[in-house]
């Protein structure tokens, strides 16, 4: 089961959820970069290394079985605020196109750096997959 939690009289949000209950299997990734299956990072660019974290982090998902609509929860960890902000319409384009229409429960930090030299940013994600009996 799944239920998003949206106080009364609050706006809705754009683009993320303020809240969401689930019930189910629970699935944790570790901060996820856009490193290729080998390590390397063939973008160098923050859009690029978006695109390949998430697709990383979906690759990640489907060992459990689980798919991007399990996603309850997501912090992102960006080393440049403002070349993220600068391209919102190609960061919605990407997750639209990786992702699809899922609005989990987002969190957006920017940090000095990331613990890989050549990071631009680092995804953590929670995914909720729902039991049999409460789909």
């Amino acid at each position: 089961m799944r239920q998003l939690l949206q106080p009364d009289g609050w706006p809705r949000p754009k683009g993320y959820a303020n809240g969401i209950a689930a019930t189910g299997t629970t699935v944790y990734t570790a901060g996820v970069v856009g490193w290729n299956e080998e390590e390397n990072f063939v973008a160098k660019d923050m859009l690029g290394q978006l695109r390949q974290a998430l697709l990383n982090t979906i690759a990640i998902l489907h060992e459990a079985n689980a798919t991007p609509e399990d996603i309850v929860r997501m912090t992102w960890y960006i080393t440049d605020k403002d070349e993220y902000v600068k391209h919102l319409e190609e960061v919605g384009a990407i997750w639209r196109e990786t992702l699809g229409k899922v609005f989990p429960c987002m969190a957006c930090v920017q940090v000095i750096a990331l613990v890989e030299d050549d990071a631009k940013i680092e995804i953590e994600t929670t995914a909720v997959i729902p039991d049999e009996e409460s789909e």
